[in-house]
């Protein structure tokens, strides 16, 4: 499949906006109301059966001797401590990060993650087939684009608060890629 820029995705964001049927590719989901529609309604229980709620746990499940836990303790009745959002590495070698407002990159040892607004993407090492720069807007602008084997790229792009600054992340995000990055020919 192909990415497309350019005059022909705007005919498919138009259409969408009155009907999001209208992009191939987007198919309803059974269950999800605001969509596609109603979700179905549930089939009536047999005569006779009594109704359990959808995430009723069966009887069966929980053995007798089980005594209830608590959210904050562990299984041997200990407090337990939060469990960190993501895993840190300890890293060794280069590290790359650059932000704005709006959007974030940061690229080291794991791999390259982008984030805009509030979605985020990652990519490990293995999965990037190369990575291009470019600067727009006068200089002030970071363009970072993480292309995939498969023909699928994603853009970044920084807002720098100098152009001097992006003159800066240039290098930086050189030596990270000449550590990790290894260019398969």
């Amino acid at each position: 499949m192909e990415q497309r820029t350019g005059p022909s995705s705007i005919q498919a964001v138009q259409g969408a906006a009155a009907d999001p049927a209208f992009v191939p590719g987007i198919t309803g989901v059974t269950g999800v109301t605001g969509i596609t529609g109603p979700a179905p309604a549930d089939p009536a229980p047999a005569a006779g059966a009594a109704a359990e709620p959808r995430d009723a746990v069966p009887q069966d499940a929980v053995p007798e001797d089980a005594e209830p836990q608590d959210a904050a303790t562990g299984p041997d009745g200990a407090p337990e401590e939060p469990a960190a959002e993501a895993a840190e590495v300890p890293v060794d070698g280069p590290v790359f990060e650059a932000a704005d407002r709006r959007a974030r990159i940061v690229a080291d040892a794991a791999g390259i993650r982008l984030s805009l607004d509030e979605e985020s993407c990652e990519f490990r090492w293995d999965e990037i087939g190369a990575v291009e720069t470019a600067t727009e807007g006068f200089g002030k602008r970071f363009v970072v684009t993480v292309h995939t084997p498969d023909r699928r790229w994603w853009p970044i792009e920084i807002d720098a608060p100098s152009r001097s600054r992006v003159k800066e992340w240039e290098p930086l995000l050189d030596a990270v890629l000449d550590a990790y990055f290894e260019d398969g020919a």
